[in-house]
């Protein structure tokens, strides 16, 4: 089991420095002007970004909205029997409820069970794991989706709300594996 931790360690040491090199030697290989091209789509960044502020602002209201109501102490509640299944913490709840609505209310919940519990606990590693292993995907849907014109989102949604319940039970269980 340790050598597995270890070599997931050097893993993730070099996997951002290893996709950097590969995509600067690809465009390298096929002649692409990569700095000219980084530049070019930092710009397209740019009007993106102010297309999709009016869902940026629905999305973050509508979060605000479900947390001062109550609504998300409710839910934790009704889906404590299925998180007692697989194992999971009931204060990782929060964190699995909040990351497919907003990546900033789940950053901002990883930080309160950071500072609760303990960067090296087992909530505070699980909950990092899950960070890193779901997707904001109604935020991908509002504001992307919305920036492109998509309308019909209904297949969207559910293909990514279940990619995320794997990713999230595959972090429970990797992350009580590895702890």
């Amino acid at each position: 089991m340790e050598v597995f931790k270890i070599i997931i360690d050097w893993l993730s040491l070099l996997a951002i420095p290893l996709m950097i090199f590969v995509f600067i030697g690809y465009g390298y290989l096929k002649k692409v002007r990569v700095y000219e091209v980084f530049v070019e789509g930092a710009k397209e960044g740019f009007d993106v970004g102010v297309k999709i502020i009016p869902y940026l602002v629905a999305m973050l209201m509508a979060i605000a909205m479900f947390r001062a109501s109550g609504a998300l102490d409710v839910l934790t509640w009704l889906a404590s029997p299925i998180t007692n299944f697989i194992g999971m913490a009931p204060e990782l709840l929060p964190m699995a409820l909040m990351r497919p609505l907003s990546g900033s209310g789940s950053l901002g919940v990883m930080s309160e069970l950071m500072s609760t519990h303990g960067v090296d606990s087992l909530i505070g590693f699980t909950a990092s794991t899950m960070f890193g292993s779901t997707e904001t995907t109604f935020y991908v849907v509002a504001v992307y989706f919305g920036a492109v014109g998509v309308r019909k989102t209904r297949y969207a949604i559910s293909a990514g709300l279940m990619a995320d319940a794997a990713g999230l039970i595959t972090a429970v269980l990797i992350s009580r594996l590895m702890f």
